[in-house]
C-alpha cells in the first residue's frame, strides 16, 4: 500500500515547535500578505538545507525561526504535492527528470503552478499560486482608461504584453479579456501553459485550452483555433517562429490576438518578432507587423514608497500612422522618441510613467532609477 501523505501533518520545524504543509500555504492567503484581490507572496522555494522561503513583492523572505530542510521532510512535502507518477519520476537518482505540473490545495480551493527539480544539494522546488479571482481592469491599475478602453474596443489586431517572469503579463491579459467576455458578445479561445486565470462565460464564451494536456503546442492549438470561429484568441506566450507567424496571420485576418514576450521593453518586442524570422524576411515581416500590430504594454512592478506592496509601471506603444511608418521600415532607433511625444494618443514611455509615480509620491526616487529603461532620461525629465 503506497505511504499515506497528510497536509495537516506537523512536519516542518519553525522555532521549537512543528508546522503542517497546509499551515505554510496559509502564508498565499493571510489577510497581511494581500492587496486587493491579489496575494503579494507570488511563490514557495523550498530547497535542501535552507529554510522554507516566500517571494514577498519580489524579495525572496525566509521563514521566520525556519531551519534548513532536511531530504525526509523535503521528501514528504512532494508526497503532497505529486502523483504517485510523478513522485516516482523525481525520485529516481539514475534517471533525474524535472516535473512540471499543478497542485490543487483542496480545502481553501487555492492552485499552484509547480516545479520539481535537482541541484547540486539535491531535491528543491518551486511553487507559483495562480490567483482564483481575475482582478478588474481597475484593480491592476493601467496607467490610463483611455488604454483599456481603446484596447478592449478592438475587432482585430495584435496586442502584445511584454515584461519579465513574474512581472504581471498574464494578470493583465485576463482583466482585459475578462472585460470582453463581460461586456462584449464575442468568441474567445485562450491557449495556456497553465491555465492560470479560471473564466467563465459571461456575454462572451469562452474556451479555455491547456498546452500538454488539451493541444501539444501552442502552434498546434492556434491552428486549430482559427477553424474555431473565435473574435478573442489568448496565446499565453510567442515562443517560436511558426506561433508568431500564425498570430499576425490571425491578427490580419480579423482576430483580436493577445500574447506575450519576454522583453524589457516595447521597441524591443518589435525588433524581438522580426528577429524570429530568417534575414530574407525581415522586409515582409515589417510589412506584416506594421498591419498586424495594434499595441505593446511594456510591464514592470515597483515597490511602493510606503511598503505595502508593489504598483504597476507601464510602456504604452500605440501603432498610429507615426508608429507603422517606423515599423515598416524598421527603424526602432526613432520609436522611443515618437512614443515621447505621442502622450495624446495614449502612449508612453516607461520613464514617463515611473517618473508620475515619484512625483505623486507612490514610489521613491530611488525605486523610479532603478527600474528606468534609461536612468539618464529619468535625471533629465526630473
Amino acid at each position: 500500500m503506497a505511504e499515506q501523505y497528510d497536509i495537516n501533518q506537523p512536519i516542518y520545524q519553525v522555532g521549537e515547535g512543528n508546522m503542517s504543509f497546509s499551515q505554510m500555504l496559509n502564508y498565499f492567503i493571510d489577510p497581511a500578505y494581500q492587496r486587493g484581490n491579489l496575494s503579494r507572496i507570488s511563490d514557495m522555494h523550498v530547497k535542501m538545507g535552507r529554510p522554507v522561503s516566500f517571494r514577498i513583492d519580489d524579495d525572496l523572505t525566509p521563514m521566520p525561526e525556519g531551519v534548513g530542510v532536511e531530504e525526509e521532510v523535503l521528501r514528504y512535502m512532494l508526497g503532497i504535492l505529486l502523483s504517485e507518477k510523478h513522485l516516482q519520476i523525481v525520485l529516481d537518482e539514475d534517471d533525474p527528470q524535472d516535473v512540471d505540473t499543478a497542485f490543487e490545495w483542496k480545502e481553501q480551493g487555492v492552485n499552484f503552478r509547480l516545479n520539481v527539480f535537482r541541484d547540486r544539494d539535491g531535491l528543491a522546488f518551486v511553487m507559483r499560486v495562480l490567483a482564483s479571482n481575475i482582478p478588474s481592469i481597475q484593480e491592476v491599475g493601467l496607467p490610463s482608461e483611455k488604454i483599456w478602453q481603446d484596447i478592449t474596443a478592438l475587432k482585430r489586431g495584435l496586442v502584445l504584453v511584454t515584461g519579465v517572469t513574474g512581472s504581471g503579463k498574464s494578470t493583465t491579459i485576463s482583466a482585459l479579456v475578462n472585460h470582453i467576455n463581460l461586456y462584449r458578445k464575442t468568441r474567445i479561445i485562450t491557449l495556456e501553459d497553465p491555465v492560470e486565470f479560471l473564466f467563465k462565460s459571461e456575454t462572451s464564451m469562452v474556451s479555455q485550452r491547456q498546452v500538454g494536456q488539451d493541444v501539444k503546442t501552442f502552434s498546434g492549438g492556434l491552428r486549430s483555433a482559427l477553424r474555431e470561429n473565435p473574435d478573442v484568441i489568448f496565446v499565453g506566450e510567442i515562443r517560436d517562429t511558426e506561433t508568431a507567424s500564425l498570430a499576425l496571420s490571425a491578427a490580419e485576418t480579423g482576430h483580436l490576438v493577445f500574447s506575450t514576450l519576454h522583453t524589457r521593453d516595447a521597441k524591443g518586442a518589435l525588433s524581438r518578432i522580426v528577429d524570429m524570422f530568417p534575414a530574407e524576411q525581415t522586409k515582409s515581416l515589417c510589412l506584416q507587423l506594421s498591419f498586424s500590430l495594434s499595441f505593446v504594454l511594456s510591464q514592470k512592478l515597483v515597490p511602493r514608497a510606503d511598503g505595502n506592496g508593489r504598483i504597476l509601471a507601464m510602456e504604452v506603444l500605440k501603432n498610429v500612422p507615426a508608429l507603422g511608418n517606423l515599423i515598416r521600415t524598421g527603424n526602432w532607433q526613432q520609436v522611443y522618441s515618437t512614443m515621447e511625444t505621442q502622450s495624446k494618443e495614449g502612449m508612453m514611455t516607461m520613464e514617463q510613467h515611473l517618473l508620475h509615480l515619484y512625483q505623486h509620491g507612490i514610489i521613491t526616487k530611488e525605486s523610479a532609477i532603478t527600474y528606468t529603461n534609461e536612468a539618464s532620461l529619468i535625471e533629465r525629465l526630473s
